[in-house]
């Protein structure tokens, strides 16, 4: 039932959206001048049959690739220094504070300051974008772990090392996933932003090109396939973490049992324990007070 309510969704949306542009329906919102369903899809048919196409996701695909690792390795190794050492709290903690709020797209002056390509600057800005969401999330899970476990394996004779990769990052993982999942779609509102603004090739380029030559059908494809690519690759982030993570204990689904899944029996209950006889204990006779 689940599934065939997600697939009516979008389904259901794109009824909508072909019924409002092809009657022009223009009350408060105008959809006059929207592509119908039927002209994005007749687009993007054509569209997917050129190389340009493929080279543009190619490009965007790599600098995601490149932008979203080193994000992912910075931020968890700087959240869980700051998380442990007070030494790199009291360094990079105010920094991160400071440059946090301020938004990876408002640093595309910077990077083409900073750095020799537009190339460089694209991943850079790529990184900085998922960065912050990966070092916070990873900072509050470190933080949040019982020091019970970190004290049993310093009890047992283990080292910071092992406290770190026993301990510390296999409990950190939930909340460090929590991070990366956050950051891949960061990552793509500002890769595309980027290749719209100094980028040469890729979907957001070609996006923005489209719209200068008034192609909205094609601009829309550029939006349907940024939309596919962000959803393959959060799935994909999520779905490493469910592996990773998967000696953890899981919830019980709710809701009633469906087809093919055994109804989980109740325990039985213990039995009683037998009643013996009650004997009957003499008491110690009081002596008298005299």
């Amino acid at each position: 039932m689940r599934r065939l309510v997600r697939i009516a969704s979008p389904l259901a949306a794109l009824g909508l959206w072909q019924l409002l542009t092809s009657l022009d329906v223009n009350l408060w919102l105008r959809f006059e001048q929207f592509p119908t369903v039927v002209e994005v899809a007749s687009a993007f048919a054509d569209r997917v049959g050129t190389e340009a196409y493929w080279q543009d996701l190619g490009h965007s695909l790599r600098r995601i690739a490149v932008g979203f690792l080193l994000a992912a390795v910075l931020g968890v190794a700087a959240g869980t220094a700051v998380a442990r050492s007070r030494w790199a709290a009291d360094v990079l903690g105010p920094l991160v504070e400071v440059v946090r709020p301020v938004p990876a797209i408002a640093l595309v002056p910077v990077a083409i300051l900073l750095l020799p390509t537009n190339e460089q600057g694209i991943v850079f800005i790529t990184c900085a974008a998922a960065l912050f969401p990966v070092l916070v999330s990873t900072r509050h899970a470190v933080r949040a772990l019982s020091p019970v476990w970190e004290e049993a394996v310093l009890t047992m004779g283990g080292g910071r090392a092992r406290v770190l990769f026993s301990v510390v990052l296999p409990g950190a993982l939930p909340g460090i996933f929590g991070g990366l999942s956050v950051g891949i779609g960061v990552s793509w509102i500002c890769v595309i932003s980027a290749e719209m603004i100094s980028g040469e090739y890729g979907v957001g380029y070609r996006t923005w090109q489209d719209y200068t030559v008034v192609d909205y059908p094609g601009v829309f494809v550029g939006m349907a396939t940024i939309g596919a690519l962000g959803w393959l690759t959060s799935t994909a982030v999520e779905t490493l973490g469910r592996r990773v993570t998967s000696w953890l204990p899981r919830p019980a689904e709710r809701g009633g049992t469906g087809p093919g899944r055994a109804a989980a029996s109740p325990a039985p209950a213990a039995p009683a324990p037998a009643r013996t006889p009650s004997r009957s204990v003499p008491l110690p006779e009081k002596e008298p007070v005299p």
